[in-house]
């Protein structure tokens, strides 16, 4: 028997599978005699055929092995199909993800090995073929749950030693912190006891000094504020004195600019202009009265 890394029960579901395959190819090929037989019996009457005779029964039976076999194929590959949607099915159940090669579909030398595998477990009266009527072996669903339950279970156990391993080393890693952390504190205990009178007296000298700055601030920021305060009254007294300043220049303003209007019209230019808009206006007066008199004689 040849050997593909199949167990037992791999080896029978392939005996199987190559048993079905077997049953179909030998049904077709009954199926094809028959064709050839149909043609024997309903055409081959006549002792001689011309060619066009000849030629015309070999096209149908052309057709006819053409069908089936072409029928074969297609039914060949939708089977493969089928038997490769319950394998992935049931890797999915598992939670398994399966890959196939296509290029090792063409192997020869596989081929060969599948060839005689067939050849050797498919021997009249051979024991492999006699064991292959036998009840068949637990499927796939069953034996492999207990496989992958074992592999599961193994792993579970693994990961469980090493994380005993692990919590065994932290243990011993917080024992160590713990025990340092121990003698830490008494260490600082003991310096505190040593150290206490010198270190009362470093911390009430820094809160002198302490004090100390926080007064000096404070003194500043009063003498700040203080300086703050003066400049902004003088800031108001020097703008009342501009808003005095302004107003007196603006009295100024307003009395030269009448004493500027009374000169002028004291001027002899003025008294000339003021003469001859008045003469103006008599004579716009008279020519108005013309018109109006000229409008009434109309």
């Amino acid at each position: 028997m040849a050997d593909f890394g199949f167990n037992e029960h791999h080896q029978n579901e392939a005996i199987n599978y190559i048993h079905f395959a077997r049953s179909k190819r030998a049904l077709r090929l009954k199926t094809i005699d028959s064709c050839f037989q149909d043609l024997k019996d309903s055409r081959l009457m006549e002792e001689t055929y011309t060619v066009d005779e000849v030629s015309d029964m070999l096209d149908g039976l052309q057709i006819l092995v053409r069908g089936e076999v072409e029928m074969e194929l297609i039914n060949t590959a939708h089977t493969n199909v089928l038997l490769l949607r319950q394998l992935f099915s049931q890797a999915e159940k598992f939670y398994l993800r399966l890959q196939t090669d296509i290029s090792e579909l063409e192997n020869r030398e596989l081929l060969e090995q599948v060839a005689e595998f067939e050849k050797t477990d498919f021997k009249p009266n051979s024991k492999v073929n006699q064991e292959s009527s036998k009840p068949k072996l637990a499927p796939l669903n069953e034996g492999g749950v207990s496989e992958l339950l074992q592999k599961e279970i193994s792993r579970l156990q693994e990961e469980n030693e090493k994380l005993k391993a692990r919590l065994k080393t932290l243990e011993s890693q917080a024992m160590s912190a713990l025990d340092n952390k121990s003698r830490a504190e008494r260490a600082l205990r003991d310096l505190q006891r040593n150290q206490g009178d010198q270190q009362s007296v470093m911390v009430a000298q820094e809160i002198a000094n302490l004090e100390g700055t926080v007064a000096a601030m404070q003194s500043d920021f009063e003498k700040t504020l203080n300086a703050n305060m003066a400049s902004q009254k003088d800031l108001q007294d020097n703008l009342v004195s501009a808003k005095h300043d302004l107003l007196r220049i603006q009295e100024q303003l307003a009395l030269a600019e009448k004493e500027l209007e009374k000169k002028f019209q004291q001027t002899a230019a003025y008294r000339n202009m003021k003469e001859i808009l008045t003469k103006k206006n008599e004579q716009i007066k008279d020519l108005r009265k013309r018109l109006q008199r000229y409008e009434s004689d109309e």
